[in-house]
């Protein structure tokens, strides 16, 4: 390959200090562990989890292990991508110098922008909710969404090191919730269901037919690489990237863990899989009225933890994506004393308040594009083992500061994995086609807009890869 020849073979280089008029770094190992378990641990996980322990039992470990094995696939290639291409582009700077543009603008924007758009939503929906369960008539009706939405945006906007702070404390406050929650229940004097008996009897009685909820279990651990647009503004990239996001699965999977084996102990199992709010029968089950007061808290911290990460990663994906000319020059201005995309953070904040207004309280039908968006979030992971698939194959010789261990292995069994959980997605037969339908819809618009932009305004082809030093340089190339 001529593009491999060309280039020195040392893996790019990543200052310590931010470059003239870009951004800053200031992120450590704790803000990356912070952002890795806060964007994954949401309301919605504290629900699927309990839910899906309800139908599985003790059985249900063994989807919850399969699930962290294929994020950990994950986490190795968005390693690997990030630190050979240090780009706050992220997936849309790996996917244009590994299979062109047109996948490119599509990984990113069905599988981040558009995911977000709802995913959040519902989650401050679901805060609004349970905080007007706990506290009736106090709060206005989505009076505590926005007023959430509206804090996290202006704290975004002030900078990087307020929201370093911020999502460290939230993160620890959420995992100690939940281990408090599990631990509780794990020493309760009442249980309805021994300790002893968990792993006794008929532990699995789904028998091979477990392993259908790995699609379930799957959305326990996705948006760890939340961690990588923030690249460019992490000392010791190299060395921090990879471990927040190791680091941060595994403590993921002993949360979740503990917290689904306390529940099981503590309230019977046909409950815990038919209940709509399975958390709140948890909290108030072992801690009695005052259960509420941590049921809060965790519903606090999970919302504000996954959107105070989402605030700070996807504007910096638009910010590098306006860079390589992939999204509107706009999202490239930033704020001249924080150095934030404050442009792309209006605009992720603008697109998370809409469907609240347009939806309203109806929770079905935003739980209905949740399932059909993160179909589209599975897919953004297949396209990433398939860049570095075909990124190893274009510049073999180029040295990259990590490794995927075992290549090609995990990228084959990501893939596989992915594609197994995108069929097994829907959790009742009823809802499959729709959620395929929207999910359709949604991929179909985003494919046209991006053909559209490629064609009319970047004036290239859609599957041709861009030279790695593009990536790199997208202000010199």
């Amino acid at each position: 390959m001529t593009e491999s020849t060309s280039l020195p073979l040392q893996a790019p280089a990543s200052a310590t200090a931010a470059t003239p008029g870009g951004l800053r770094r200031v992120l450590g190992l704790g803000s990356l562990l912070a952002v890795a378990v806060g964007v994954v641990v949401s309301q919605g996980v504290m629900v699927l989890m309990l839910q899906g322990v309800g139908v599985a039992g003790p059985g249900f470990l063994i989807p919850l292990g399969l699930a962290y094995l294929l994020a950990l696939t994950y986490a190795f290639s968005f390693s690997e991508l990030a630190l050979m291409i240090p780009r706050a582009g992220s997936l849309s700077s790996y996917t244009e110098v590994a299979i062109g543009q047109f996948p490119a603008i599509l990984a990113v924007f069905s599988g981040y922008v558009v995911v977000a758009m709802f995913a959040l939503s519902a989650e401050l929906l679901l805060l609004d909710l349970i905080i007007g369960k706990v506290y009736p008539g106090v709060f206005p009706q989505f009076s505590v969404a926005f007023g959430v939405l509206g804090l996290f945006t202006l704290l975004n906007l002030l900078g990087l090191d307020i929201f370093a702070k911020l999502q460290t404390v939230m993160a620890v406050v959420m995992v100690v919730v939940l281990l408090l929650l599990g631990l509780s229940a794990l020493a309760s004097d009442t249980p309805v269901l021994e300790p002893a008996a968990l792993l006794g009897g008929d532990w699995n009685p789904l028998g091979v037919g477990v392993f259908a909820l790995t699609a379930m279990a799957v959305w326990g651990f996705v948006g760890a690489e939340f961690v990588c647009p923030l690249v460019e503004e992490t000392r010791r990239p190299e060395r921090n990237i990879p471990r927040s996001m190791i680091i941060g699965l595994s403590i993921i999977f002993a949360t979740i863990a503990l917290y689904c084996l306390g529940a099981l102990l503590t309230v019977p199992q046909a409950e815990l899989a038919s209940n709509g709010l399975p958390h709140y029968l948890f909290a108030t089950t072992v801690f009695g009225e005052s259960g509420q007061l941590f049921l809060v808290a965790a519903a606090i911290t999970a919302t504000c933890s996954t959107l105070n990460s989402s605030l700070a990663a996807i504007p910096r994906m638009l910010y590098g994506m306006a860079q390589n000319g992939q999204a509107f020059p706009l999202f490239k201005r930033l704020s001249p004393r924080a150095r934030t995309p404050w442009v792309a953070v209006l605009f992720v904040a603008a697109i998370t308040g809409l469907p609240i207004l347009l939806m309203g309280q109806d929770a079905a039908a935003i739980n209905l594009l949740l399932l059909a968006a993160a179909l589209a979030w599975l897919l953004a992971y297949i396209i990433t083992h398939i860049d570095v698939i075909a990124l190893r194959r274009r510049y073999p010789q180029i040295a990259r500061p990590f490794r995927t261990p075992f290549y090609p292995w995990p990228q084959v069994i990501g893939i596989a994995g992915m594609l197994y959980a995108i069929w097994y997605a829907s959790p009742a037969p009823e809802m499959t086609g729709k959620i395929f339908g929207i999910a359709g819809l949604v991929l179909g618009l985003v494919s046209l807009i991006a053909i559209l932009w490629i064609k009319l305004v970047m004036r290239k082809p859609l599957f041709v890869p861009e030279p790695l030093e593009k990536a790199l340089n997208p202000d010199q190339a």
